[in-house]
């Protein structure tokens, strides 16, 4: 496995993550990226004992690009704080089927999780398990049956970017749980978290990191 990091100091560690990786070790027991990075943190600075990396927010398993660790307990804490007090800020990369109806729009639905099917759906308001979902997209350009928008969230709900955008009938480019009508088996999700901005927990500083997509189809198109 190769990790990039984008930035890294005492307290924290940016990377670029793979795709079709899982960010800690799940069900499938293939190697994750959590367990990953302790392990290269140990050898490049040589750390008797276990190594502390914490998680403070995911990526689905398809999708790659810029994520954020905590290298110390102060840090992990504030992350997370910020997390819930949506104080990062996370942009991403997606290509999706099709046009949205506006070149320009802050999208709001509520969205349950079903647990045992490991899926979200759409649910009214009032629904006791709903939680409000808000994300902001700009469509970048449209060629043929495909666009490239940036999207920013404004809440972090799991799968929520490819289920809002599939219930307004543009799911994302090679998404099978969500766009299996559109989609081929084998063809790669494309959504990539693109920037992630936040306040560094001590020096109080703001630290903006990218990554870009690879240069393939269908990012390149």
């Amino acid at each position: 496995m190769i990790v990039p990091i984008l930035y890294e100091d005492n307290h924290l560690l940016f990377v670029e993550k793979p795709v079709n990786i899982p960010v800690q070790e799940d069900r499938s027991k293939d190697k994750d990226l959590l367990t990953f990075l302790k392990e290269d943190l140990k050898v490049r600075y040589q750390k008797p004992g276990n190594v502390y990396l914490a998680l403070v927010h995911r990526l689905d398993r398809p999708v790659g690009g810029a994520m954020v660790f905590a290298k110390t307990s102060k840090a992990a804490s504030r992350l997370s704080d910020a997390i819930r007090r949506n104080a990062i800020q996370k942009n991403y990369l997606a290509v999706v089927r099709g046009k949205p109806p506006k070149n320009r729009d802050v999208i709001e639905d509520y969205l349950i999780k079903d647990r045992r099917k490991n899926k979200v759906s759409t649910a009214p308001p009032h629904h006791k398990n709903a939680k409000k979902s808000v994300l902001e997209y700009e469509m970048i350009d449209s060629r043929k049956d495909v666009s490239l928008l940036s999207i920013r969230l404004h809440t972090g709900r799991p799968h929520q970017i490819r289920v809002q955008l599939a219930s307004r009938g543009c799911p994302l480019y090679g998404d099978q749980k969500y766009g299996k009508d559109v989609n081929q088996p084998g063809q790669q999700i494309a959504l990539w978290s693109h920037t992630l901005a936040i306040e560094h927990p001590t020096k109080k500083e703001e630290i903006k990191i990218h990554s870009n997509p690879p240069n393939e189809y269908p990012w390149n198109f």
